[in-house]
């Protein structure tokens, strides 16, 4: 499991003002603790409070990669934000994310070819989120195609089926995860998928035990990644023992401190 850790968002609001106060400490310890729990890469957002978010994803790129090398997920909603994050990669970068948009997918496609990175696609679009399975696997057919006329490899690809909060779209959910194991079957060799992790228990109480039932389910139906928070114990422990009990790597008495330090 590829975990991409979610803290370095400034919809928090200590990060938030961190970025404000461009308060490197803070960033870094949370980049390193992320690493420490079993990260394999960072989200990083600058939150929709930044007032100059071109100027603060490069500060924060800068910051990061001070004290580490990890890849960096470069999240906005904005080409030209992400950008601007790309050009002062050091190593691998991943950009979160484009949708199903035919405008969309002509900008970030190209960009992702241009600067060697990895891409998420949401199975979504205009209309919105989809309703069914179906709808989804539609969506992710259309991103497919859209990569192959670019020449983009599609195993540089994660499709995110888009999980709902599980208290207001609690029908969906079985969905997301049937839609997982169907992105497979797509192309040869398969796409890649991924979720973001805290949609799925968004305003839900039990917050952490939704988290992880969901993920073990999402892990049964062969997901490759997750935005998560690694510093979330039971859940990164949850996660370890799913793989191990999947015959995922070799058991020892230590294995989820193995597992984090592989």
């Amino acid at each position: 499991m590829f975990i991409v850790g979610e803290l370095i968002n400034g919809m928090y609001k200590n990060v938030s003002r961190a970025i404000r106060e461009k308060d490197r400490s803070l960033i870094q310890r949370l980049a390193l603790e992320q690493i420490e729990c079993g990260a394999d890469a960072l989200d990083v957002n600058c939150g929709p409070l930044s007032k100059d978010p071109k100027a603060d994803i490069q500060w924060l790129v800068q910051a990061i990669q001070e004290v580490s090398d990890s890849p960096l997920t470069l999240d906005s909603t904005k080409p030209e934000v992400i950008e601007e994050g790309l050009k002062l990669m050091k190593n691998k970068a991943i950009i979160n994310s484009t949708t199903a948009d035919k405008e969309k997918l002509e900008i970030l496609v190209p960009l992702a070819l241009k600067y060697k990175a990895s891409l998420i696609a949401l199975t979504m679009d205009k209309k919105g989120i989809p309703q069914n399975k179906d709808q989804r696997i539609e969506l992710a057919v259309s991103i497919l195609e859209s990569c192959q006329k670019y020449g983009f490899s599609v195993e540089e690809l994660y499709l995110d089926p888009v999980a709902l909060p599980v208290n207001v779209a609690q029908q969906q959910q079985k969905d997301v995860l049937e839609s997982i194991r169907d992105f497979k079957l797509l192309s040869s060799p398969p796409p890649k998928t991924i979720v973001g992790l805290s949609n799925v228990s968004q305003g839900a109480k039990y917050r952490s035990l939704i988290n992880r039932a969901f993920l073990v389910m999402a892990i049964s139906s062969d997901l490759d990644a997750a935005i998560l928070d690694p510093k979330d114990r039971e859940l990164m422990g949850t996660l370890i023992s799913s793989e191990l009990i999947l015959n995922r790597f070799i058991y020892c008495d230590s294995y989820i401190e193995v597992y984090k330090k592989k």
